[in-house]
């Protein structure tokens, strides 16, 4: 089994997190380091940065990984837009360094009409200007699959291997593989063989060592849909075997899985006890 958890809020402070994750049954944790609404926030002050990774330890966390705000589009070809989450992306790589965060999940961004290959070369080039500002971090930037959505770019294994082919510092780059979004997007994963095959071509694309993070979430849409819309799991139209599959495939026990399913703590408690009912005894 993966290191189980789901995207818990920072409200009230990043140093929050770790006791709510605990309090659902998280072994891990995935939160925004600021609103995720907003391009600008304070910053991290030192005593919120020390009572995060005391909590951690506190609130027994075995594994946090950084999520970047929605509007953040490295894609975008409006020089403004562009500017704005440039500097922004900056400013979430460094608060995720300071909270000691090893990982700053991104979704790659959208061409708006500018096409796909404009769109993989801007993200790419953005990520090694950002690489080389950040030379001293141990931080990575995790690129996820999408649905397709849009413009939006990655719901390919072929957009995501060349994002990270086109970096320099292979090391500072790797991949989070969704399941609601790479079924929108036309993997199946609901038998054993579309599994295998799925994750197959996923190793012969992008390759399973650059695998780091696992988003858990069913679809409310049809395989294909190019629509994202997250299911609780099990009651969508992925199903359970596919969870029971990937929480028992020991290629990923070191992983952190991620739920970001709808509702709150409530609704993520309840999911987390159906992916773990779903582990071989």
């Amino acid at each position: 089994m993966g290191i189980l958890g789901a995207h818990v809020s920072i409200s009230g402070g990043v140093d929050k997190a770790p006791k709510r994750g605990r309090e659902i049954g998280c072994d891990s944790i995935q939160i925004f380091t600021k609103n995720q609404r907003q391009w600008k926030a304070r910053p991290l002050s030192e005593d919120e940065i020390e009572s995060f990774k005391e909590n951690l330890n506190v609130y027994n966390i075995r594994m946090v990984v950084a999520h970047d705000s929605y509007l953040i589009n490295l894609g975008s070809p409006d020089e403004t837009q562009y500017k704005k989450s440039f500097d922004a992306f900056l400013d979430e790589a460094a608060r995720a360094e300071a909270l000691g965060i090893p990982y700053l999940v991104f979704h790659p961004g959208a061409h708006r009409n500018y096409g796909e290959e404009y769109a993989l070369k801007k993200i790419a080039e953005s990520l090694n200007e950002i690489i080389a500002r950040t030379e001293n971090y141990r931080l990575m930037f995790v690129v996820e699959t999408t649905a397709g959505q849009g413009t939006n770019v990655g719901y390919r294994f072929e957009h995501i291997a060349e994002i990270i082919d086109l970096v320099d510092e292979k090391k500072r780059v790797g991949a989070c593989f969704d399941t609601a979004h790479v079924f929108a997007a036309g993997y199946d994963i609901r038998t054993r063989e579309a599994y295998e095959e799925t994750f197959d071509q996923f190793d012969e694309i992008v390759g399973l060592e650059k695998l780091k993070v696992l988003h858990l979430n069913d679809s409310k849409k049809e395989l294909g849909s190019r629509v994202d819309r997250h299911e609780h799991i099990g009651k969508g139209l992925i199903g359970l075997d596919a969870f029971r599959i990937i929480v028992n495939d020991k290629r990923f026990e070191n992983l952190p899985m991620i739920l970001e399913t709808p509702g709150g703590e409530r609704e993520y408690k309840e999911n987390l006890r159906v992916l773990r009912s779903l582990i071989a005894k």
